[in-house]
């Protein structure tokens, strides 16, 4: 007889949905990781450029205002000359009076807080400074700033080039402070002065850096969106990736228990058939030969004792032969769960065993109303008979007690015994063990025991009672 389903075949139907599982997830990963390299390599290459492009503004900016500012004390200056040259076109260049009512024209020039004209001769002498007046009359040609600049020697010799822009550190007014200024200065034509004013310009530096600060602002939060966008993004893909494993992973697990309930069905029904075969074809058979011969020996002379004793060895092997044949039949599957149930071949099995080992046994079996699916009956069968096969063999117990039960849809086992035990922390599963976990995981049951050295063992498992592979397929 060959058999539909082969447990290599089983195996390789797991072992493919397994795998086919695990590559969905690689594909998974594959689709998320480079999503999220892509938006990371654009996402910084774009918060380079943003910086870099903020940077190019912010460098506009300042020197336009800086411009600005250069433009406003250019005309600043040009209005002064135009007066000084007013006075000086009036009067003598070189008179006391001329140079004093310039000086006067020039102290009384002002404009904003801190905005103010000075006038320094050819040595660096201070003629007007109306910020400073202790500074007049004091000669400041070799005075440094902060940063080691000759302040007034670098101002004469641009105004004596024909006037410009210098750019030092000189203290401010309003704030007594050394403050970055710029100022513009000429020279006055007939007083061989140079002629200059300046502004402060630490607010320029102010305003770009609040800008860059704003800036900066911006585009970590930019940034941040972008980030979150992205990971929302990554998060809605695995989760939607997750839900659609999750359910694929529940149907091939569904797929892969209707396959083992079938595998297990049809293993149920071939042994079935093979032992309805064994028993009715063979034995028979067998059966009818050691009739016929028993018939021919007592028809034989009883002084042929040389016939007798052969056919009495033929007799002698067919009943061995019908023996094995009977006991291959039972455990293909034993003939009483097909003529009188799961419950009287458990109370059988215990009575068996009871009548060959010294230990009290008791054996309480209730089971559901409706008929048990015959893949459930065979593996609580197989799983409460290798119990107590290990029991005989190695517990060595006084009392052994059996408990089948219906419960919630499910038929549950106990089978406990008072012998020696094993520790389950030292000791590994026996072959045993594997076998019944095996029996009941495959058919959507479950599994377990305890056991302490001297105490005893428990085994407890259930196996659903309405679960059949015909009505899974």
């Amino acid at each position: 007889m060959t058999p539909l389903y082969s447990p290599h075949l089983f195996i390789g139907h797991c072992i493919l949905l397994r795998v086919v599982m695990s590559l969905k997830i690689k594909i998974l990963l594959l689709s998320i990781l480079p999503l999220v390299l892509v938006t990371t390599v654009v996402t910084l290459i774009s918060l380079k450029e943003a910086r870099q492009l903020s940077e190019q503004e912010l460098e506009t900016f300042e020197r336009n205002l800086l411009e600005a500012r250069q433009t406003e004390l250019r005309n600043y200056v040009t209005i002064t000359l135009a007066s000084i040259a007013q006075i000086v076109a009036d009067g003598n260049p070189r008179s006391v009076k001329t140079r004093q009512d310039v000086r006067h024209l020039l102290k009384t020039l002002n404009y904003g807080e801190d905005g103010y004209f000075f006038a320094y001769d050819s040595r660096g002498n201070s003629i007007v400074h109306p910020s400073q007046p202790d500074l007049e009359g004091r000669n400041l040609y070799d005075i440094q700033d902060v940063k080691g600049q000759y302040v007034v020697r670098d101002l004469l010799h641009i105004a004596w080039d024909g006037g410009g822009f210098h750019q030092y550190t000189w203290r401010k007014p309003s704030s007594g402070k050394e403050e970055e200024k710029i100022s513009y200065v000429v020279n006055v034509p007939g007083l061989n002065w140079m002629l200059g004013t300046g502004i402060y310009i630490e607010d320029i530096a102010t305003d770009v850096a609040k800008i860059r600060k704003d800036v900066d602002h911006n585009i970590r939060n930019t940034f941040f969106t972008v980030l979150v966008i992205v990971t929302g993004a990554v998060v809605a893909v695995a989760l939607l990736g997750i839900a659609i494993n999750v359910r694929e992973y529940q149907m091939a697990d569904l797929r892969l228990r209707k396959l083992a309930h079938r595998y297990v069905q049809v293993q149920v029904d071939q042994r079935r058939q093979f032992a309805r075969d064994l028993h009715d074809g063979i034995n028979q058979l067998m059966v009818s030969v050691k009739f016929r011969l028993e018939l021919a020996r007592e028809k034989l002379e009883k002084g042929n004792i040389a016939i007798e004793r052969d056919l009495d060895k033929g007799c002698e092997v067919l009943n061995m032969a019908i023996q094995e044949a009977r006991r291959i039949s039972h455990d293909l599957r034993p003939s009483l769960l097909d003529d009188m149930g799961l419950r009287t071949a458990l109370v059988n099995l215990m009575e068996d065993f009871e009548e060959r080992s010294p230990a009290e046994v008791r054996c309480r079996v209730f089971l559901p109303d409706h008929p048990v699916p015959d893949d459930i009956e065979i593996s609580i069968y197989r799983m409460v008979q290798e119990a107590i096969s290990n029991i005989e063999r190695h517990a060595k117990a006084r009392n052994v007690s059996l408990d089948v039960w219906y419960h919630d849809e499910r038929i549950w086992i106990e089978i406990k015994d008072n012998g020696v035990g094993f520790d389950t922390d030292l000791n590994s599963e026996g072959i045993g063990l594997i076998h019944m976990r095996e029996r009941a995981e495959l058919l959507s049951g479950d599994f377990s025991y305890n056991s302490r050295v001297g105490i005893g063992t428990r085994i407890r498992a259930y196996f659903p009672a309405t679960i059949n592979a015909a009505d899974l397929a």
